[in-house]
């Protein structure tokens, strides 16, 4: 099973967008009992709450199930079951960086990293801007490109 893990800072907005949107491609693409999606936050000040209001009614609008996702924050664990963590901003890649046992085999990356027109840079956090809709735009080319990805590199 190839684990992906999307992580943001409280795991209410961006983060469990990106494991629907996710989800949601790999299951068109008829590859979920291939692929494993999951989200979760740096911090933990959001455990157990389902998304933010904004990331529900934004997935509902384009047809993505949001059903399951409860905010958790990262473990160890993590590192070590997990292939691919993709990150929605340098803050993020550098708590995960520091968090990061030596052994892990995880490939740590910035969701925007696999989209060239915008440079590898950060996805903007809804929560504080309330632009969800240019969120999900950047998540969804994100999550097709991450797609294609994984899709090349493992050979599925």
């Amino acid at each position: 099973m190839i684990k992906v893990l999307f992580v943001c800072l409280g795991n209410i907005c961006r983060s469990p967008m990106a494991e629907a949107v996710f989800r949601h491609k790999v299951k068109q693409a008829g590859l979920a009992d291939l692929i494993e999606v999951d989200s979760a936050g740096t911090g933990d000040w959001h455990t157990g709450e389902r998304p933010h209001e904004g990331t529900r009614r934004i997935l509902k609008h384009n047809g993505v199930d949001d059903s399951g996702i409860r905010a958790r924050q990262v473990r160890k664990l993590d590192f070590e079951h997990c292939r691919y963590i993709i990150a929605m901003d340098k803050s993020n890649v550098n708590d995960l960086t520091r968090w990061t046992p030596a052994e892990h085999q995880a490939e740590v990356k910035k969701l925007l990293d696999f989209v060239p027109k915008h440079n590898g840079g950060d996805v903007p956090d809804p929560y504080y801007t309330g632009n969800f809709q240019e969120v999900y735009d950047m998540v969804d080319e994100g999550c097709d490109r991450l797609l294609a990805y994984i899709r090349e590199k493992e050979q599925v």
